[in-house]
């Protein structure tokens, strides 16, 4: 699997770590609520099909990125972006032509990865 980043351009995927599903979101650091903590530790839907996940390049530029892909045909369906402090320099991405709707990805709120900053 290829994976273009933002930064370095098209990597193999060797050269990311998977950070998890990037729809999950972290409970406030006050929350005291333990099944709160306890969801977003351990419970994660194994999702087939198109789903958005955190990737880190960590073999490169160390930039997070999200980006949606095919569980089932791990085929990239989005175009990857930074997320964390980085990101607001976006350094522009190649056109990826997946012959389907994307729009799912956009239409979903994406926080930040743990330890991004």
């Amino acid at each position: 699997m290829r994976i273009y980043c933002p930064i370095c351009g098209e990597r193999d995927s060797g050269e990311f770590t998977y950070g998890g599903d990037a729809t999950v979101h972290r409970p406030a650091m006050d929350e005291t609520d333990a099944e709160a903590w306890c969801q977003y530790v351990y419970n994660r839907e194994n999702r087939r099909g198109p789903m958005l996940e955190y990737w880190h390049h960590t073999q490169g530029c160390r930039a997070w990125l999200v980006l949606e892909r095919d569980t089932v045909t791990h085929k990239i369906l989005s175009q990857p972006r930074l997320v964390g402090p980085w990101a607001d320099e976006p350094k522009g991405n190649p056109p990826i032509d997946s012959g389907s709707d994307t729009g799912s990805a956009e239409r979903e709120r994406v926080s930040e990865p743990v330890g991004a900053e």
